[in-house]
């Protein structure tokens, strides 16, 4: 299994549709193009933001099969490959990896409201199914269910390519427990831009980003500058799109960014 740095900024893609609601493959292309020329560390296809539970299984495969293609190894793909049938995630997720995909992206299991021995059972089957990095997402507000900080230690030491986790949890205290908890090389990025600088403060390692589908390059300086020290000059840029932090969540995950989007010509709303 290749070693790749997720350090920064990846950008949690949205997924582009036709007026007569078939994949946008020329706007995908166009969005990626920006995406990278821009800066950004990395791709998030098929998450939150790309609509992963509404996507047909035929939607999902082709998302990332063209995520892959489009990136042509410039940057990173983290497929979202996160399923609450444990099968379903197994069969995404071994698709992610023969098409190309880096890494995978592995939401808790929804609706199911497992314990944390099921989500230990359910991610270490997953994780053994593949050869490549599989990264954990902890976002208890979609999911009614907290990876709770042992799980994620009991998950590391199970499973070698688990090497890192997206929190979306909005607990600190839970994120520092983590990170202390963890190997040196394992990796915890921020699912919410607002909470990217705290997160980078008490040693995080970037952002799983919704904001940056439309301002990538102001996201990706903005991070870079918290990662390399600079995090002073960091929150003052942060101050500045505070608004448009709040403004992606003025309704529900993708609406608003979509939107924002579908307004500057990269996709239909």
């Amino acid at each position: 299994m290749k070693t790749i740095d997720f350090r920064g900024v990846h950008t949690a893609l949205v997924t582009p549709f036709t007026a007569k609601d078939n994949l946008d493959e020329d706007a995908l292309e166009a969005i990626i193009e920006y995406q990278i020329e821009s800066g950004i560390s990395g791709l998030v296809p098929c998450g939150t933001t790309g609509e992963s539970p509404t996507l047909s299984h035929d939607e999902h495969d082709r998302v990332i099969a063209l995520t892959v293609k489009f990136a042509n190894g410039r940057v990173p793909v983290i497929a979202g490959t996160g399923s609450n049938a444990t099968d379903e995630a197994v069969r995404l997720s071994r698709h992610a990896q023969q098409v190309g995909a880096d890494a995978v992206l592995l939401v808790s299991p929804y609706y199911n409201k497992p314990t944390q021995k099921g989500l230990f059972q359910h991610f270490k089957e997953i994780a053994d199914s593949v050869d490549i990095p599989c990264i954990l997402y902890n976002i208890q507000g979609r999911t009614a269910v907290n990876i709770e900080t042992a799980t994620v230690i009991a998950l590391q030491e199970a499973c070698s390519n688990i090497i890192g986790v997206k929190e979306a949890s909005g607990k600190l205290e839970q994120m520092q427990e983590v990170i202390d908890s963890s190997r040196p090389e394992f990796f915890v990025l921020s699912g919410d831009d607002n909470m990217c600088l705290p997160l980078i403060e008490i040693g995080g390692h970037g952002v799983i980003s919704v904001a940056s589908n439309l301002i990538p390059g102001y996201i990706s300086t903005m991070v870079q500058k918290a990662l390399s020290g600079a995090m002073p000059e960091a929150k003052e840029m942060e101050a500045t799109i505070s608004s448009f932090f709040r403004a992606c969540f003025l309704e529900t995950n993708p609406i608003p960014i979509k939107t924002a989007m579908a307004r500057y010509g990269w996709c239909n709303e």
